[in-house]
């Protein structure tokens, strides 16, 4: 039997454990460290050199925001999606070396947001930070808030600001507060004299579109050795984040409508709008404490689209809310907050479709229904049994203001009010037949006599 050389055997052992080692090194950095948020320390406790510039960055930027009193909170999603129960509770306590574990996401760019009602713009702070090293592009637009006063022009306000720093760029994002008594942000709309090439605009989390938020609550906390504000409840933020889009009402197009056809300006027609922003608002809170969202519907959302009002004509309020949304408790909701049922026609599976009275106005709940590529709500004849379907495109929802109240609309809102009300939306019908007027109505059959007394309740 041939001798074994231990020198050979060796030599083999040791250059298989280098290639091992070397296949492990290539796995991490092809693989691993590509992953959001996966940042582990040099072997010597220290940060990488990109991570510490990052951080420094950070920290010069979060000094000026101290020292100008901004009321921040960090608001991007790579970040808080980081972040834990735990790690707000151990406030880094449990890292004694530098890190970078929540801030350093392995994208160039962090997002704050800045409670703008809450601040004195100081452009001071723009000074202070141009001497920092900081290069800045701020971004400006139209008050919303102004848009109903046709006399008051001009009137712009900040709606973001970046700061570029050793190729790193931080997002502010400022929030207004609405009369409906929620936060607002504008787009972020680059005029052709701007530079493109300032930030990786493409990755930035907010100002593709307008947004819309509740008022967060904020606890400071400390990350990667940072005092930072953050929302107490990250999940709900970044869920709103995600379905912030914000839809703002055409004032022109309103003002251009009511020059043609003026609103009502009697005293019956007046109260009959305060009765439904009452409704409305009410019929917002008890559905919120459901958790079941809904959206302006039928003549609702068309007064919304056309007037940025109430269409004092009509006499009640639509509300839509899927099918999949429904909750038992609805009904009983309803009236715990004083609304009684006035009928319930159909069931969950087909046709549901509810009335509520307010004093003498009337709410409407729709429930859609989805069939192939279209969705659909249901109508009954309560007389006769026969039923209806009312078909409309396929809609996602964006929020809106109506009334001083944050609310849902289809974001696809002129396919959605021509569906129904087709090409001639944009003229006043007072004379309207549920049954056949609506473009998009169809005939669906007839109610079984003997399941009337279940599928049409009329009280």
């Amino acid at each position: 039997m041939p001798r074994v050389n231990r020198t050979v055997v060796l030599s083999l052992l040791i250059v298989s454990s280098c290639v091992f080692l070397l296949f492990q090194l290539h796995y991490y950095r092809k693989y691993v460290s590509k992953q959001t948020g996966l940042h582990i320390l040099s072997p010597a406790g220290h940060l990488t050199a990109s991570e510490a510039q990052w951080q420094q960055t950070l920290k010069k930027f979060l000094a000026l925001a101290q020292r100008f009193r901004l009321p921040l909170f960090l608001a991007d999603t790579a970040a808080l999606s980081l972040l834990s129960q735990d790690a707000l509770l151990q406030r880094d306590r449990s890292l004694r070396e530098p890190h970078c574990s929540f801030l350093c996401t392995n994208r160039p760019i962090t997002s704050f947001a800045l409670h703008a009602n809450l601040w004195k713009y100081n452009p001071g702070f723009l000074l202070a930070a141009q001497q920092k090293g900081f290069e800045l592009l701020e971004l400006r637009g139209d008050d919303p808030r102004l848009a109903s006063l046709d006399t008051l022009s001009g009137q712009d306000i900040p709606l973001h600001l970046l700061l570029r720093l050793h190729s790193y760029v931080i997002h502010v994002v400022f929030l207004y507060e609405r009369s409906g008594n929620y936060l607002w942000h504008g787009a972020l709309r680059l005029r052709a004299t701007m530079d493109r090439g300032f930030a990786p605009f493409k990755l930035l989390d907010y100002g593709r579109h307008p947004g819309a938020y509740d008022r967060p609550d904020l606890v400071l906390t400390v990350l990667d050795g940072l005092d930072v504000r953050v929302p107490r409840n990250i999940s709900r933020f970044l869920v709103q984040q995600q379905r912030a889009h914000f839809l703002e009402c055409n004032h022109r197009n309103a003002r251009n409508f009511l020059q043609l056809y003026p609103d009502d300006a009697s005293a019956a027609a007046v109260e009959f709008r305060r009765k439904v922003k009452a409704l409305l608002h009410l019929a917002a809170r008890t559905l919120a404490g459901l958790d079941v969202p809904f959206w302006l519907s039928s003549g609702t959302c068309l007064g919304w689209f056309r007037q940025c009002g109430v269409i004092s004509y009509s006499r009640d309020v639509d509300i839509g809310i899927f099918i999949t949304d429904f909750r038992s408790d609805i009904i009983a909701a309803f009236a715990d907050a004083g609304l009684s049922l006035k009928h319930k026609f159909g069931k969950v599976a087909d046709s549901l479709e509810l009335s509520f009275l307010s004093s003498d106005v009337k709410l409407d709940v729709f429930f859609f229904y989805e069939d192939g590529g279209v969705l659909w709500n249901g109508g009954t004849q309560a007389r006769s049994g026969r039923k209806f379907k009312y078909v409309f495109p396929r809609f996602t929802l964006c929020w809106a203001e109506l009334l001083e109240l944050k609310v849902r609309v289809p974001c696809e809102t002129l396919d959605y009010v021509m569906a129904n009300y087709g090409a001639t939306w944009s003229v006043p019908v007072r004379s309207w037949d549920w049954k056949s007027s609506p473009s998009n109505v169809q005939e669906n059959g007839v109610w079984p006599l003997d399941e009337w007394a279940e599928l049409i309740q009329v009280y």
